[in-house]
């Protein structure tokens, strides 16, 4: 006789696919509430649900096409925005396989883990420092590594494994219906989102682009768009077993990774430089990944390093330059984005976002005076109208009006 769980599995129906597609689908709107894509999926939401559900268990799901455009900031990339619909399905997916790989990784891997991120990263590799050479006080060494086309280059084929060999060996884990989630993860990871996509961007904005940094350059079996839920966390996935080795087999006590950056620190500078051609060999051999030629920094602790757009030295941490210019920037966009006195509700929206965005990173370091200045002198005199800056410049607040009118699109 089958096990509880394996029955579970075999008997699961269409009213149980559903409300697992609702609880996805009310997680995917939560930050995407004023796209047209959005709204336009919630209009009819129950319907929408309801015909993917059946597409999902008729195996006839093919995800939509993406728009595709290019970002300036923080850095060049290119980004593949996924259909709504197909953004339920990704959290679908990240809901049921996350919890069995959160626990499978190293603690000091930071990018799309709740409690973690740039901030927990910046903290931790500050640590690490500290306690490598005794409070500044012994010699200890920083190597900084970064993957060339990281995203371009994961090979679809090693990443599914990876994700089948975990999943079969966790199979009484898995809270929802084998056969749908494998189906589903499947369609995800080998579609190809550069077929029939939509291109928002000048064909021009590719021109400086790296071909490294690009889909539509990518090998055979390669690639995942960047911009989508499962794409973050399946990049974690495929350099898990790349974290433990370096911890294990290396014997880096302070290692700690943010998607494909990562540090090393210890005490003995050689020892460093005999584990760079050893990651080498072990992504090129295991991943199909190359170190970036130009991207290896290794320098004594007292020097500093760049982290996650901050400036980590001995007894302090400073935010990096082009953070500060890429926030003067966000404020001189906002201001050539006004057209009259009376602004749209998506405008408002969009600085609302993009202002408080920049403002979350800037608290966590000495920037009060900055912050203050930067927007007093420089953001047009309309937006204060409509916002004022908090106490401690943290955050934008709305006026109540205003507040009133944003709760419309919510």
């Amino acid at each position: 006789m089958l096990p509880f769980c394996i029955i579970f599995f075999v008997i699961m129906d269409k009213s149980d696919l559903i409300k697992e597609l609702l609880y996805s689908y009310y997680d995917a709107r939560k930050n995407k509430r004023n796209t047209y894509n959005q709204l336009s999926f919630e209009l009819k939401y129950e319907k929408n649900i309801i015909s993917l559900a059946d597409q999902i268990l008729e195996k006839k799901y093919t995800p939509k096409p993406s728009i595709c455009f290019i970002v300036d900031k923080p850095v060049k990339r290119e980004i593949f925005a996924a259909d709504f619909r197909d953004r339920v399905v990704h959290h679908y997916i990240f809901n049921n396989i996350n919890p069995i790989f959160e626990k499978l990784f190293i603690h000091d891997s930071y990018s799309c883990r709740k409690g973690k991120g740039t901030h927990y990263g910046i903290k931790r590799v500050d640590h690490f420092i500290r306690s490598c050479s005794y409070n500044y006080t012994t010699p200890c060494y920083i190597l900084k590594l970064d993957i060339k086309g990281y995203f371009m280059c994961i090979n679809k084929n090693i990443l599914f494994d990876k994700i089948m060999l975990v999943l079969e060996n966790n199979i009484d884990k898995i809270n929802t219906d084998y056969d749908t989630l494998i189906y589903l993860i499947e369609k995800t990871i080998f579609n190809d989102p550069t077929k029939n996509c939509k291109i928002k961007s000048k064909r021009s904005d590719w021109n400086d682009l790296p071909d490294s940094k690009s889909l539509f350059y990518a090998k055979k079996d390669c690639g995942l768009p960047i911009g989508n839920l499962t794409s973050q966390l399946f990049g974690n996935i495929y350099l898990n077993d790349f974290d433990h080795w370096v911890k294990k087999d290396l014997g880096i006590r302070y290692y700690g990774r943010y998607v494909d950056d990562m540090i090393l620190i210890h005490n003995d500078i050689n020892y460093l430089k005999y584990c760079i051609p050893h990651i080498r060999e072990y992504l090129s051999d295991n991943l199909q990944l190359k170190l970036h030629p130009h991207k290896i920094y290794l320098q004594s602790f007292d020097k500093g390093v760049k982290f996650l757009g901050a400036i980590i030295k001995p007894h302090r941490i400073y935010i990096a330059n082009r953070t500060i210019s890429n926030f003067y920037n966000a404020i001189k966009k906002q201001n050539s984005s006004i057209k009259n006195d009376i602004l749209p509700i998506e405008q408002k929206q969009k600085f609302l976002n993009s202002m408080n965005s920049y403002l979350g990173i800037m608290q966590h370091y000495k920037t009060y005076n900055m912050r203050k200045n930067m927007l007093f002198k420089n953001l047009d005199k309309i937006w204060w109208q409509y916002f004022y800056l908090s106490k401690n410049a943290k955050k934008f607040k709305t006026y109540h009006s205003t507040l009133s009118e944003l709760q419309i699109i919510r």
